[in-house]
Formats: structure tokens, C-alpha cells, sequence
């Protein structure tokens, strides 16, 4: 369906010239010719782009520019005027208009003008959804829990989320939850209603990192064939989380540290400088301390992000919160695959608090997910847990604790190696930990791996490995 543009001037060459240009480039064009038609078209059907004189029979582009906005905020509405009315124009600016034209209007500068303003809307759209989509995915999977230790990381990530503070470091293993401390700094904080964006520093190309959080300019490299927002620009106003933080590449890390002293930057190929207001959360599971010991992460962008260190423990150091987790995905994924499971026995509780936990928060929550898509009950028993390769011998055990167990300590015992089951665990975690180091792209997996993608596709679809497997 094309877009559609309301051109409001009391002028009819004016009209017939615009109305001709913008069919022809393939928009919907309605016209009025006063206020009052005007105001009818608008409520009739809400165009995507609204073209406005200041100057009408019967009423002032102005009043017209605040009914509009009043009505739909989110339509853009640029004012056309002549050249000794440009003040009003910039007036019309402050008060919502998204630009302004001066007559006579040129036949590209009309097109450019539209083309900017509703591939604007567009992004809008999609960020608001996005924003919807992840403040539904972090509701369902939000669960605060009662450790002492979780307790304090809440605390301090509320007072944060109520602060000016602009930049929070999230740490912790692999699978410990940084993201959902990321979004609930976010969506407890002033900024809930503006966009938050993410980006996996680890799972993008390193020569593409830099356009993707700075934007770029038509023509400043090869491939710019369009002009780039980037995150930092579409993040304005709100978050913006780095994961993986400890992946990017010296080079870029500079551009970073400028832009979050001044909160200003330049797209790529750009000659005027941007400012922004932005939260930057970012994360990593590396030890980034010994990184700038060693050089590979600069030391003043460290201390920079690091206003606020946020440092979350490892499952195995909140066991209190593990049942209440286990039960949190045990509704989740019975009510998306129309199980009945409705709660955990006893002994099957046991065996999940005493468990070692690994792979932390993502480790029991594909535990839970596989055990309530294969196996048949109301109650989550003990038996329905032994199908989990999580689990090694005696039922609790790490992978860890079994290599240690065999190839250090030479305790092989009576009932021999279980070799194919210690294999496919081995062979699981390799897989888990790479895809979490790429982001879960699977080229650049399967190259980290020394596999073929085909292998590793297929490896992964024996293991129930995919993308979902991250925490949301």
C-alpha cells in the first residue's frame, strides 16, 4: 500500500505541481485547499506525511500544525512558506513541525524533503514496536527472586534507573541474566518510554560495528548506496546496551569513549556532529580488568562505563531462587506448548537447587523447556529430569565435576564411562559457548568452531540448540 501525503495550500498550481510530483514517485496524494477540508481529510484517513502552508483562507498553518499534532503526534507535518516567512517557519519547528519548505519548492528538494520525513515515521513505527515487543519479552520473563545477593542487585539497579547516572556495567557469567537487569534499569527509569536497543558487539563484523552504532553517510564507503541511522542516534533519548562489550575493537573503542564524554558523534562519512542523550548499559563476561592490564581494552573507556558496576552472582550462589525460577518457565512453556504440567514435586526441587548449574539461568531454562516439550504430567518429577543432558552421571554431577572426576582423579568406578553421553555434553557445551560468543550467528560459529555451517546445523538440531536458547 503507498504512502500517503496531504497537501494542505489554498494555491491550486501549487496543489496540481505537488500533487502531479508525488503520484508519479509513487505516493497517495490528497489536497485541500482551507483549513476546514483540510481537518476533514486529516480525520477521514490520517495521512503518513502532511504538506502545510502557514498561510490559509480561513485559518493559519500554525493552529492547523497544533490540531495535528495534537491528534497524531507521530504524523510529520512540514510547513511550506514563503522565503520572508522563514521565522514563522522555524516558530512552526518548536512546535512540532518536522521541517519546513520555501517557495517556489524545487522538484528534488520536494522529493527529498518527503522521502526523509516518511522513511522517519517508518523507523519510528518499528522502533515503538520493537520497544512493545521487548517490554512484553522482558515481562515474561522477569523474576525478581529473594536471594540476599539478588535483593542488593535490585536495589542498586533501581536507585540507578531513578538517577542521572548515564552509564551502568552489568557483569556476570555466561547465561546470569545481564540483559534483564538491562531492561529493568531501563523500564523503571525516565527514559521507559523512549527506545531501548541492543547489540552484541561479539556477533556483528568489526568493520560493521562502526556503522551500526554510528550511522553513515550515502557514499562514505562501498556499500552506502542509502544514508544509515545508527543506534546511538535511534537510541536517543533512551538506552542503548552494549553486550559483549569486551569484543570490540581497539579502533572503535576510541570513537566510543569521545562520544560518551560529549554525546556528540559523527556518522561515517559525516561532516557535522550529532548530539544525543543516551543511557549506555553495557556488559560482558569477561574479565575486563585483566584486559586492560594486558592491553586490549582501553583503560579511560573501562573506567568511563564503569559509573556504576552492577555484578551478578552465578546461579549456584542464589539457590533460593531456583525454584521459584523453575516454576516461572515451568507456566511459561506449558502454557506455549499446551502441556499440563502445573508444578514441581518435592524430590524433583531437590535436585534442581543442589544441582551445580554452569550454564546458569539459560541452562535451567532449556532444562525446563525440553523437559515440559518431551515428557507428559502435571507434576515435574525426578524421572522426567534424567533426560536432560545437563546432567551428567549420579544425576547432579557438572561436566566439569565428570572430566575432572575421570581424566584428573582417575575415578572411573564400576559402572564404567558413559562415553557417548559425556561426548554429546561436550560436544553441546563447545557448540552453546561459541554461539554465545558470535551472537548466534552460524557462519561465524561454525568458522570459530573449524566446521562446516551444513555440520553445524546439523549438530546443533540434535542438541535442540537455536537462537531462542538465549535469555530474553
Amino acid at each position: 500500500m503507498p504512502d500517503s501525503i496531504l497537501v494542505v495550500d489554498d494555491q491550486d498550481s501549487i496543489r496540481h505541481f505537488m500533487e502531479r510530483t508525488l503520484a508519479a514517485g509513487g505516493y497517495k496524494v490528497r489536497c485541500a485547499a482551507d483549513g476546514a477540508r483540510a481537518v476533514a481529510e486529516f480525520e477521514e484517513a490520517e495521512p503518513d506525511l502532511v504538506l502545510l502552508d502557514l498561510r490559509l483562507p480561513d485559518t493559519t498553518g500554525l493552529t492547523l500544525l497544533d490540531r495535528f499534532k495534537g491528534q497524531s503526534p507521530h504524523v510529520p507535518v512540514i510547513m511550506m512558506t514563503a522565503h520572508a516567512e522563514v521565522e514563522t517557519a522555524v516558530q512552526a519547528m518548536k512546535q512540532g513541525a518536522t521541517d519546513y519548505l520555501t517557495k517556489p519548492v524545487h522538484l528534488e528538494q520536494l522529493r527529498l524533503v518527503c522521502s526523509k520525513a516518511i522513511e522517519g515515521r517508518r523507523m519510528a513505527k518499528e522502533l515503538e514496536l520493537h520497544r512493545r515487543a521487548e517490554q512484553e519479552r522482558f515481562a515474561r520473563s522477569f523474576v525478581r527472586g529473594v536471594s540476599p545477593r539478588m535483593v542488593q542487585v535490585y536495589a542498586t539497579a533501581e536507585r540507578v534507573a531513578k538517577s542521572e547516572t548515564t552509564s551502568v556495567f552489568i557483569t556476570g557469567e555466561s547465561g546470569t541474566g545481564k540483559e534483564i537487569i538491562a531492561h529493568f534499569i531501563h523500564s523503571s527509569s525516565p527514559r521507559a518510554g523512549r527506545p531501548f536497543l541492543e547489540v552484541n558487539c561479539a556477533a556483528i563484523p568489526k568493520e560493521l560495528l562502526e556503522s551500526e552504532l554510528f550511522g553513515h553517510e550515502k557514499g562514505a564507503f562501498t556499500d552506502a548506496r542509502t544514508q544509515k541511522l545508527g543506534l546511538l542516534e535511534l537510541a536517543d533519548g533512551g538506552c542503548l546496551f552494549l553486550d559483549e562489550i569486551g569484543e570490540m575493537p581497539p579502533s572503535l573503542q576510541v570513537k566510543l569513549l569521545k562520544a560518551l564524554e560529549s554525546m556528540t558523534f559523527r556518522r561515517v562519512g559525516g561532516t557535522r556532529d550529532l548530539r544525543v542523550s543516551v543511557r549506555i548499559l553495557s556488559a560482558t563476561n569477561q574479565d575486563l580488568p585483566a584486559m586492560v592490564r594486558e592491553g586490549r581494552f582501553r583503560g579511560d573507556l573501562y573506567y568511563r562505563l564503569m559509573v556504576v558496576p552492577i555484578a551478578l552472582p552465578p546461579l549456584r550462589e542464589r539457590r533460593e531462587d531456583i525454584p521459584l525460577l523453575a516454576r516461572h518457565y515451568l507456566e511459561r512453556y506449558a502454557t506455549a506448548f499446551g502441556r499440563r504440567f502445573r508444578d514441581v514435586s518435592p524430590g524433583a526441587e531437590r535436585l534442581l537447587v543442589e544441582y551445580e548449574w554452569p550454564g546458569n539461568i539459560r541452562e535451567l531454562r532449556n532444562l525446563i523447556e525440553r523437559t515440559v516439550l518431551l515428557e507428559d504430567g502435571e507434576l515435574l518429577e525426578e524421572r522426567h529430569l534424567r533426560l536432560n543432558r545437563a546432567q551428567g552421571p549420579g544425576g547432579t554431577e557438572s561436566l566439569l565435576q565428570s572430566l575432572q572426576r575421570i581424566i584428573v582423579d582417575g575415578e572411573v568406578g564400576a559402572e564404567g564411562i558413559n562415553f557417548e553421553g559425556i561426548m554429546m555434553r561436550v560436544e553441546e557445551a563447545l557448540i552453546l559457548r561459541a554461539s554465545e560468543t558470535t551472537g548466534w550467528n552460524q557462519s561465524r560459529t561454525a568458522e570459530l568452531l573449524g566446521i562446516k555451517r551444513d555440520k553445524l546445523r546439523y549438530r546443533m538440531k540434535l542438541h535442540g540448540m537455536n537462537e531462542a536458547m538465549r535469555i530474553p
